[in-house]
């Protein structure tokens, strides 16, 4: 199967960056979200970083014009379905939202088409468990940002057949990236691994301990790129809570989220998103 129209559904952070690598990779991509200020957001975003890429001289200007071609945006889900041979949500995290989109996706996308989710934590059988595509549906969980994160984790569902697998195996690896074949499982690989030192942050933090030396330790003595608490304000302290809600309705108690984690959610301080969460940005 091969792949050369991408739609892209949800137009924040991970959808930007999603459509970015995809056009830089020269697939034609179609951006939609229902607000046309993510639109606008996203593209200048998209802009300002293929701008670096040219000032650090890293892509020629001709090429960051030919990416920027290759990126159409739009309000409109059917436009973003209508020629598409893979389509990736990129939605909130929600069960419901996604039993939406993917109801919808089922009737709007072509029969071959592929449809894949960005979910960091829901079981692709359980998303596709409201169509009768099952075959073609696939986890494709990209990390943020998507344009700097190499790995990108494969979920295949219990339906999902050898040429979906193959083909969007091919897709990653075209991207530039690196496949990481996980199980049909609430939270894959990344986020259980995450979650749960998000949620041990959260007794650290509890017990009296500061964000920037929590950061600094795990940098410094645990070689980790980001500290947890500057990757929870990227990821956002509300995907965070769905995440670890998932797991705990799949996997048990162990992973419920901490008290202080909801509290800071319900007090708005998601992180990057909202301008404060361990951080002001």
């Amino acid at each position: 199967m091969e792949l050369s129209n991408v739609g892209v559904i949800g137009a924040g952070a991970m959808g930007g960056g999603i459509a970015q690598v995809s056009a830089i990779a020269g697939y034609n991509v179609v951006l939609q979200d229902v607000y046309g200020d993510a639109l606008e957001r996203a593209k200048m975003s998209i802009e300002k970083n293929l701008s670096k890429m040219v000032s650090k001289e890293k892509m020629a200007k001709a090429d960051m014009d030919a990416v920027l071609d290759r990126i159409q945006f739009t309000t409109v889900l059917e436009d973003a379905c209508k020629d598409a041979d893979l389509v990736i949500e990129a939605v909130f995290e929600n069960l419901e939202l996604k039993h939406n989109m993917f109801r919808d996706l089922a009737e709007l996308c072509k029969k071959e088409a592929i449809l894949g989710t960005n979910t960091s934590a829901l079981p692709i059988t359980e998303i596709a468990s409201v169509t009768n595509r099952g075959d073609k549906i696939i986890g494709i969980h990209f990390m943020n940002p998507v344009p700097l994160m190499k790995g990108v984790e494969v979920i295949r569902g219990e339906l999902t057949s050898d040429e979906t697998m193959e083909a969007v195996l091919a897709f990653v690896k075209d991207l530039g990236k690196e496949s990481i074949m996980a199980v049909d499982y609430a939270g894959f690989i990344v986020s259980r691994l995450v979650d749960v030192l998000f949620n041990e942050v959260m007794k650290l933090i509890q017990e009296g301990n500061k964000p920037e030396e929590i950061d600094k330790a795990c940098t410094l003595c645990l070689g980790h790129p980001m500290g947890p608490c500057r990757l929870l304000d990227l990821a956002g302290a509300d995907i965070a809570k769905h995440g670890m809600e998932t797991m705990m309705r799949d996997l048990g108690e162990a992973y419920r989220p901490h008290p202080l984690l909801k509290k800071r959610v319900l007090a708005g301080l998601l992180g990057r998103k909202t301008g404060r969460g361990f951080y002001e940005y």
